[in-house]
């Protein structure tokens, strides 16, 4: 049901193959992030990484029930697999919700049970339902007897004052109990008064251990670990202890990393693109947008950190974001800003 169909050559049979198989597991993946993972760096991120779940920025339910459903959840047959969470504390609305988006295609519901901004928790959801697991597992049993496709809980470790492994781990059985298999944590307490949402990802301390134990004590349980997570190293030594490892900025601000990921991580034994190549096969993307009404700016906004590292890395960065660039460009910017690249 989306209409981004237009595909490179080389892409197309990729996501057709996705489609065909038996979904990859959720060793790794990109987490939802709010402005940032939209479809088009969605798309973006899957000409870097074929196996990587990629996860829709966190729509609410209100904005399904009442606004537009194919702008929030369009998007390219090649971003599966694909995973839309959604925001909501209702039963009967999230059960709504998650059929629109076995409708749409999607390959996994996930529930948004970390968010700690004010304004989600004026909502009624996000970060303050660990306080509810009832009415959690409610929301998680409504969408299950909906849909087929998966149903997935991503949350802290505990809220405010109330961080002990014991609180999460019974928050994850009443959840569990519903029928939830698949818990994301994100290993810090979220600070629902005083914090901002940048400085909850940072302030409180991680406690990976509490993840790891997680697992240790319900081995049937599907269980991710999210944050502060940077290199592929770190991820390495956290497969170790849990079934995958979702990542969220650095996937974001060093999209390269990701090229690594399928031969590490899923045992592929195709050479990822070079830089070179993902621009190459952007291209057609970028043009095809371009004639559905959108602006080169939507897109390469979230293409910046392509050459992380890299010499002509600032030249990169600097045509990409230039007013004067992006004033009525096209995708041929994008060949000039590799051009820069390579003249540094």
């Amino acid at each position: 049901m989306n209409s981004d169909n237009t595909l490179g050559d080389g892409v197309k049979s990729r996501a057709s193959q996705c489609h065909s198989k038996t979904l990859p597991p959720r060793t790794l993946s990109v987490a939802p992030m709010l402005d940032w993972t939209d479809r088009h760096y969605r798309y973006f991120a899957r000409l870097i990484t074929q196996n990587t779940w990629l996860y829709t920025e966190m729509v609410t339910t209100g904005a399904l029930l009442h606004g537009d459903v194919p702008r929030h959840l369009r998007y390219h047959e090649a971003e599966h697999p694909i995973a839309l969470q959604l925001g909501g504390s209702e039963p009967h609305e999230l059960a709504q919700c998650a059929r629109l988006a076995a409708e749409w295609g999607y390959d996994e519901v996930n529930l948004n049970v970390g968010c700690p901004s004010e304004r989600v928790q004026k909502g009624a959801f996000g970060a303050c339902l660990m306080a509810e697991p009832q009415l959690v597992a409610d929301c998680v049993k409504a969408m299950r007897d909906a849909v087929t496709i998966d149903i997935t809980v991503k949350h802290r470790i505990g809220i405010n004052d109330i961080d002990s492994y014991d609180a999460m781990r019974e928050f994850v059985d009443v959840v569990a109990a519903a029928g939830c298999h698949t818990f994301i944590v994100h290993a810090r307490n979220a600070i629902l008064k005083g914090l901002s949402p940048k400085e909850n990802r940072e302030i409180p301390p991680l406690k990976y251990d509490y993840v790891y134990r997680l697992k240790q004590e319900r081995p049937d349980l599907e269980i991710l670990i999210n944050g502060g997570i940077k290199t592929n190293a770190e991820i390495s030594d956290h497969l170790q202890h849990v079934d995958g490892v979702m990542i969220g900025r650095e996937a974001y601000h060093n999209p390269y990393l990701m090229a690594e990921w399928d031969a590490l991580f899923y045992a592929a034994d195709r050479a990822p693109l070079s830089r070179r190549q993902v621009v190459d096969a952007l291209l057609p993307y970028v043009a095809a947008r371009l004639q559905d009404g959108s602006n080169v700016r939507h897109i390469a906004r979230h293409v910046l950190g392509l050459f992380q590292g890299q010499k002509g890395a600032r030249q990169w960065r600097r045509m990409l974001s230039d007013s004067a660039e992006l004033n009525g460009a096209d995708e041929r910017l994008f060949l000039r800003a590799l051009l820069a690249t390579q003249q540094s």
